[in-house]
């Protein structure tokens, strides 16, 4: 992508307003008129449809802007976005599916892990939603009082994760 139009895009986001994506969304049009296949232009327009509750309309940029090879953290972020708001809108299984695919990307992200949680526990696997949490914590937490338990927040983990795998 050039300067020119990442330099672009950071200009509309810097000047969007979350309550009101009209602006941002008529920004963007015209250089997905210029750059229909541009894996940027594609997520960021679909997060603005996003932000602007238009969650139907976001999939389709976030699905195209993965399959035209984003890459990097806009990557992890676009899986993010994808995934939950197929959450919001009730496919599940779908979403389950993303946050997968994104974890083996992104195995170190803890946002990632988070909103799997989230998946999780909209899918009703409880266990294996709190069981992941417990994981962020071991994994991303430093605190001196936690440090000691560690090993223990894992290993109750895995137990909260074994009660979901038998209910399969």
């Amino acid at each position: 992508m050039s300067d020119e139009l990442d330099a672009q895009l950071e200009s509309i986001f810097a000047a969007r307003d979350r309550e009101n994506m009209g602006p941002t969304i008529s920004a963007l049009l015209p250089l997905y008129d210029e750059h229909p296949e541009n894996p940027r232009v594609l997520y960021e327009l679909g997060g603005a449809y996003d932000t602007a509750g238009e969650e139907a309309t976001a999939l389709r940029f976030y699905e195209r802007s993965i399959d035209q090879g984003l890459v990097g953290d806009i990557r992890r972020r676009c899986y993010l976005q994808y995934g939950s708001t197929l959450r919001n809108l009730g496919r599940i299984e779908e979403s389950l599916k993303v946050f997968a695919r994104a974890r083996a990307e992104f195995p170190e992200s803890a946002a990632l892990g988070a909103f799997e949680a989230l998946t999780f526990h909209a899918a009703g696997r409880m266990n294996d939603a709190l069981a992941s949490l417990l994981i962020l914590l071991a994994d991303h937490v430093s605190a001196s009082e936690l440090d000691r338990y560690k090993p223990a927040l894992r290993s109750n983990a895995e137990y909260l994760q074994s009660l979901d795998a038998q209910q399969k």
